[in-house]
């Protein structure tokens, strides 16, 4: 299996990404525990289904455990299962995650949110290849590939006391480290691209791309909730938009507002190189240089409103229409500031 085959899975091109898909490719024959580390949205579970698909348990059982989903006292009896009357409420046998992973794999989904109880007992499964359920004294012997994932660095987590230390290094056998998507702009492209072709068969829109000021717009943003947030305003904006393109109006208001701030506080705005740009789009191009204009105006009145609105020739009443329409806000400094 070659680097390639991964990479219809993980979509990018930059070289973190094809780094990735290298090493999922050599690490998915083994049977190695593997634990996967990234930031919320970074796509740790994507990483894990690719391990698991082109490793030689692929169509074996594959069971995934959210871990912070379950209370301390839940956990044991999920992860090993429970025998009748072992507890209130424990009206029958029941087979744990494990012991139906058997053969398989099993997928613990942000692992550092585990109580230190329950990481003691998984400890134990890692090191003898069994477990005993609960209420139980016989122990079954097991044969699962474990993976791991975690937003918590487990490492500074184990210096710490909030995780075991003996646990971290038996998962971390292999670490794969994902990188935030502020950390591989140049793979939005592609990523925007993906998520409009799966949503153009999922739902009736007439969006088929992005106009470069818009992806512009999506570039620059540092996407604190990375893929996932990425994928949640592509799919808001191909619901809003009813174009075939993307524009910047049309995403939301906390991306455009980055953005205009970074224009508003800059100095000597020059129109003529603002709306320059490959996009030919007329539509596109008259709303940028309106906006421009706006800005221009802004900045030689000193954000007096009275005074821009004279400048552009319009009523000062129509001046907050504009403003708003391209999501203009005032500078946070000149916010007591009065119009003459």
């Amino acid at each position: 299996m070659g680097q390639d085959y991964v990479q219809a899975e993980i979509i990018g091109k930059s070289d973190k990404v094809k780094e990735i898909c290298r090493l999922i490719g050599i690490i998915a024959k083994t049977k190695s525990t593997v634990l996967v580390q990234g930031e919320s949205g970074t796509g740790k579970e994507v990483v894990a289904n690719a391990i698991y698909k082109h490793s030689l348990r692929n169509g074996r059982p594959f069971i995934k455990v959210n871990c912070a989903a379950l209370s301390e006292t839940l956990l044991e009896s999920e992860l090993f299962g429970h025998v009748k009357g072992s507890y209130t409420g424990a009206l029958s046998d029941r087979k744990g995650r494990f012991e139906l992973a058997n053969k398989g794999t099993i997928l613990l989904d942000e692992i550092g949110n585990m109580p230190l109880a329950g990481q003691a007992k998984l400890l134990r499964v890692l090191q003898e290849d069994e477990i005993v359920p609960v209420g139980s004294s016989k122990t079954i012997k097991v044969d699962v590939r474990v993976i791991t994932t975690t937003n918590v660095m487990l490492k500074d987590a184990a210096q710490k006391g909030t995780f075991r230390e003996d646990l971290y290094y038996r998962l971390s056998v292999i670490t794969i480290f994902l990188p935030s998507l502020r950390e591989r702009r140049e793979d939005i492209s592609s990523l925007v691209e993906h998520f409009i072709q799966v949503n153009s068969g999922e739902m009736e829109t007439k969006v088929k791309g992005v106009s470069n000021e818009a992806m512009e717009l999506l570039v620059k943003y540092d996407w604190p909730g990375n893929i996932r947030e990425l994928k949640n305003v592509i799919e808001n904006a191909m619901i809003i938009e009813s174009q075939e393109i993307i524009y910047p109006e049309t995403l939301p208001a906390h991306i455009r507002e980055n953005y205009h701030r970074e224009i508003c506080t800059s100095e000597n705005i020059q129109p003529d190189k603002k709306i320059l740009s490959k996009d030919l789009n007329l539509r596109n191009q008259l709303l940028m240089y309106e906006r421009v204009l706006i800005l221009n105006a802004l900045d030689r009145a000193n954000w007096v409103k009275s005074r821009t609105a004279k400048l552009l020739g319009i009523d000062r009443r129509n001046l907050g229409y504009f403003m708003k329409k391209h999501h203009i806000l005032m500078p946070t400094d000149r916010e007591n500031h009065t119009d003459a």
